[in-house]
């Protein structure tokens, strides 16, 4: 009868994992991810080319998946008509700020004898926030500071502390009556630690933009932010502080922005900057002992999605 057909032999499943020789093996996975690159190119020119020739006709673009695209609703969501949000905000601890009651006025604080880089740290904070006061805590107790800021018509108070020289944590207390946020702070970056910077900041009040302040307790904490800063930015001075709430955690940046032309407009990083996340807000002002806390963030209860956010 015939020749039986040959058995093609089809190379086995080869990992780069497997090559023994670590510069070999560093050398195939470059490869490999060159390779990868082509064909991801190759793909995307094929696909554009064939958008082009369908013209009008082209499917509309998919919109890629992100973690905030795809995030977990929460039903505090705050719609902007809701009488009850309204009602809220018109009876809350920063209504009189909203009313033009109140003006505000900070001082700003340390933990117990700061050292240099949280010195600066506040110092450059200080001419972020207008109208705010340094000053540094030579072992006298927040409960016992409180009333003195009352007393002196502060509206807020801001407490940096730090761990091993470093600023790790930011507590905004809103005075006369609370309520106290406790944030975790990293990705501190001084003036002089951020690249092609402006130059130093004017005393002009700045525009404030908080982004993506969404739900209850997330309107609550925008809020506590908007407060520290007057009614009206001075738009001369072009300086904006920016609140940028992504997935949890809110980004700082402070810019200045200059026009080129008619057109076209520029923004210049003046610093410093950091990164907050918020562990509590309680009601009241500061009170470690007896606080009421309002909310609490519990990893292990809370954290069950990576596409759950509460603000």
């Amino acid at each position: 009868g015939p020749p039986a057909p040959e058995r093609v032999l089809f190379p086995p499943t080869f990992s780069v994992s497997e090559i023994k020789n670590k510069q070999r093996r560093h050398f195939m996975f470059l490869r490999w991810k060159q390779q990868q690159r082509k064909e991801k190119l190759a793909a995307k020119k094929k696909r554009r080319k064939e958008r082009e020739a369908l013209g009008d006709k082209a499917p509309p673009k998919a919109v890629p998946k992100t973690i905030e695209n795809q995030r977990v609703y929460d039903e505090t969501t705050v719609d902007p008509n809701d009488e009850e949000v309204a009602f809220d905000e018109a009876t809350d601890e920063f209504a009189p700020y909203f009313n033009r009651q109140t003006v505000p006025k900070i001082l700003i604080t340390t933990s117990d004898r700061p050292r240099g880089r949280t010195v600066r740290f506040c110092e450059q904070l200080a001419t972020v926030i207008p109208n705010s006061h340094v000053y540094y805590r030579r072992g006298l107790a927040l409960k016992r500071i409180i009333p003195q800021c009352i007393a002196r018509d502060f509206t807020d108070l801001i407490v940096i502390n730090e761990d091993r020289k470093i600023p790790n944590g930011l507590v905004l207390s809103h005075l006369p009556d609370g309520p106290t946020a406790h944030f975790r702070m990293s990705s501190v970056r001084l003036r002089k630690e951020i690249k092609r910077k402006g130059k130093e900041p004017t005393a002009h009040a700045p525009e404030v933009i908080l982004n993506n302040f969404t739900t209850r307790l997330g309107h609550s904490v925008g809020r506590m932010f908007a407060s520290l800063f007057p009614h009206d930015p001075q738009f001369i001075g072009r300086q904006v502080a920016t609140f940028h709430n992504q997935r949890d955690y809110i980004f700082f940046r402070f810019h200045r922005y200059i026009f080129k032309s008619e057109k076209k407009v520029g923004i210049q990083e003046l610093g410093p900057r950091f990164t907050l996340k918020l562990r509590s807000l309680q009601k009241g002002t500061f009170d470690s002992k007896f606080g009421e806390y309002e909310w609490i963030h519990k990893r292990r209860e809370m954290d069950t999605s990576r596409r759950k956010f509460h603000l």
